[in-house]
């Protein structure tokens, strides 16, 4: 059956399931600026198809969200739809047996032919069956620079994590904090795995996390990243801020000279009305290792005695993936879409780069896509700690951290 007769049959089918308006409840996160004005698309295009979203916004981030929303789960009183993201979150709920089976809309809608790279509909695949509806990649790998801050301090932007350290002392004497960093524990864990492909390389990062090699986190190549985060932890004092999104104000406010952090930060310089190239500058790779992490964003649907609830949450999982709701939200999220097919010609140029890397080829995997949600904890308790306990050295917490490698899982 070719793919048009396929979208067909799955659009009748749905249409006839839900010919009358349906409610759903849709848990997630995204409560930032920028995060808020992405979501409303999914919002907008759900409510014009005569249905309603209602949303269910948890403020806190994912470490936040993700026990209430499982919570509802267990507790008998799931929401329609839940975001969590690529990878191994969901492992539980969906061998227990929670959480809708979406193979026939996947297949219907020709998913394993869109989605790119693959691996991120494999991260929704157990067993063979379908089970989340990926809707963006998003990389960790980035260093967001003010260029108002540099002009202030009279140095040119930094083009690399070595140029920005180096400039570090001058941002100082020009009463700006050179790195922003909230105080929220997978922030201090995301930004150490971006230095770590940046300062020790892709094989050693790849060594450590798909692998579990613990001499390798011992050893002398990640030394130098723990020399460097501690670094980091001194550059960082001064501005004392919570969420990643007051982090990236400083940046954009021009009184923080940088940030490491996902593109995610890109929502934020949209709504401030910054632009690319003129007011913010990126570093994929920190700009030392030019490589994108395929991260991102997916879609679950717990399992519901209602079969109309239940072909409503089918109808919203095709909708997420469709041309037009992939280019707007991900315009204003500032991730990119999962379909390779899709108009992306008016980017910016942060976007493009991201682009081109994916078209390159240069990819990892995304931590959450190879290290289980316990071991992700561990990492970030260990990591908070160093950055909020300045006479811990790097050797200490690199000793514990080889610890928790070795008994990854």
């Amino acid at each position: 059956m070719k793919l048009t007769t396929k979208l067909m049959a799955f659009s009748a089918i749905v249409s006839a399931s839900s010919a009358s308006a349906v409610e759903l409840e849709v848990m997630h996160w995204w409560t930032s600026g920028g995060e808020a004005a992405a979501v409303s698309k999914f919002a907008e295009a759900w409510d014009a198809t005569g249905n309603t979203w209602v949303d269910g916004a948890i403020a806190g981030g994912g470490d936040t969200a993700r026990p209430i929303m499982v919570s509802r789960i267990i507790g008998g009183d799931p929401p329609a739809a839940f975001q969590f993201n690529h990878g191994r979150q969901a492992e539980e709920l969906i061998e227990a047996g929670l959480l809708l089976d979406l193979t026939d809309v996947a297949e219907a809608e020709g998913w394993a032919e869109i989605v790119n790279p693959s691996n991120l509909l494999d991260a929704c695949t157990v067993d063979g069956r379908i089970y989340c509806a990926p809707v963006n990649i998003h990389s960790w790998q980035w260093m967001w620079l003010s260029n108002g801050a540099y002009e202030k301090a009279g140095i040119p932007v930094p083009q690399s994590w070595t140029e920005f350290a180096a400039t570090a002392g001058d941002l100082e004497a020009a009463g700006i904090t050179p790195l922003a960093m909230g105080g929220q524990s997978w922030q201090q864990n995301g930004a150490f795995g971006v230095m770590s492909v940046a300062l020790a390389g892709t094989d050693a990062w790849l060594a450590v996390n798909r692998d579990k090699d613990a001499e390798v986190a011992a050893g002398a190549d990640y030394a130098r990243v723990f020399e460097a985060f501690g670094a980091a932890r001194e550059l960082a004092v001064g501005l004392n801020v919570q969420d990643w999104n007051q982090a990236t104000a400083a940046v954009i406010n021009d009184t923080a000279g940088a940030q490491i952090m996902g593109d995610w930060a890109q929502g934020e310089f949209a709504v401030a009305g910054e632009v690319a190239g003129e007011d913010y500058t990126c570093l994929p790779g920190l700009g030392e290792v030019a490589v994108l992490s395929t991260g991102g964003d997916a879609f679950y649907f717990p399992v519901v005695d209602d079969e109309e609830i239940t072909a409503a949450q089918k109808e919203l999982a095709a909708l997420l993936l469709s041309p037009p709701v992939q280019v707007s939200f991900n315009s204003a999220k500032g991730s990119l879409p999962i379909r390779g097919d899709v108009d992306l010609t008016t980017v910016n140029d942060c976007t493009q780069k991201g682009l081109d890397l994916l078209a390159a080829g240069n990819l990892l995997p995304d931590g959450a896509a190879v290290l289980s949600p316990d071991t992700v904890t561990q990492l970030n308790d260990l990591l908070t700690e160093f950055w909020n306990t300045p006479s811990m050295t790097p050797a200490e917490v690199q000793s514990a951290y080889a610890d928790i490698i070795a008994d990854a899982d």
